[in-house]
């Protein structure tokens, strides 16, 4: 039986085979390593994915789809919403189910993000990034853009921020509407993140909400928002807010949370 998108699953799958063949070149799955996939869909991807890796795990939050994908004997289907999924335990899960596996292995995560909810998911994520060796993930190019953005730049904000304080990132592939059914209404592309090695230690929810209160207007400069907000937290460093948000490096936010007391 066809299944028919979901509009509330923001579902639009992938069909074009020369850019499913790019998308799991890029990714170059090996025999034995820990992967897991988010929203496997028809499984376009989830097929050349577990011909080479022998074992896949993957997470469907649509019921008709996570028993079909059921069906598949080297298939470990987690039927959920990726939001709730604690990817800390699936990483213990996988060493059981993967013999190959060894217990220093981390994560590879890949998919085609639901683009309604892709924020939301990649900041999930950053609560297990030290279990996870690489991410490969199909999203809205303009998110990417925005990902991947640098200071001084009209894409830079809180998403380049926090996301290239923990990640090395690069747009990998572009890939237009009609490589899915039904197209959507904007361009798509693929992004690879790879976890920063030695990340500087920081409290995630104060960049959080120092990043946020800086680019909420970010067309002005930010003495009237982050430095206001700095004057009441008693902060007496020397951090220039004669500059708008988006002049500001990511590694100036990251020592400013480092440098700010939270009483």
């Amino acid at each position: 039986m066809k299944h028919i998108p979901r509009k509330r699953f923001g579902q639009h799958f992938l069909t074009d085979r020369g850019i499913i063949d790019a998308i799991v070149d890029a990714i170059h799955p090996q025999p034995g390593d820990r992967m897991l996939e988010i929203g496997p869909g028809l499984a376009a991807l989830t097929q050349p994915l577990v011909e080479r890796l022998g074992h896949l795990l993957v997470v469907e939050l649509d019921r008709d789809l996570a028993q079909r994908l059921r069906q598949h004997p080297q298939l470990t289907v987690i039927e959920s919403d990726v939001l709730k999924v604690d990817f800390t335990q699936l990483q213990s899960a996988q060493t059981a189910i993967n013999t190959v596996a060894n217990e220093s292995q981390k994560l590879r995560i890949v998919g085609n993000l639901p683009y309604n909810i892709s924020t939301p998911i990649l900041f999930h994520l950053l609560d297990c990034v030290h279990v996870v060796q690489d991410q490969h993930f199909m999203l809205q190019k303009e998110v990417i853009d925005r990902m991947v953005a640098r200071p001084s730049t009209a894409a830079y904000g809180r998403l380049s921020v926090m996301l290239q304080w923990r990640y090395a990132m690069e747009n990998v592939l572009f890939v237009p509407p009609e490589s899915f059914d039904p197209p959507p209404r904007v361009d798509s592309a693929v992004v690879r993140m790879l976890p920063r090695p030695d990340p500087a230690a920081v409290s995630v929810p104060l960049l959080s909400e120092i990043v946020q209160v800086a680019f909420s207007q970010r067309r002005k400069i930010m003495r009237h928002t982050l430095g206001a907000w700095l004057e009441a937290k008693g902060y007496s460093g020397s951090f220039d807010v004669k500059r708008r948000a988006e002049e500001v490096p990511v590694e100036e936010y990251v020592a400013l949370a480092q440098a700010v007391t939270v009483p």
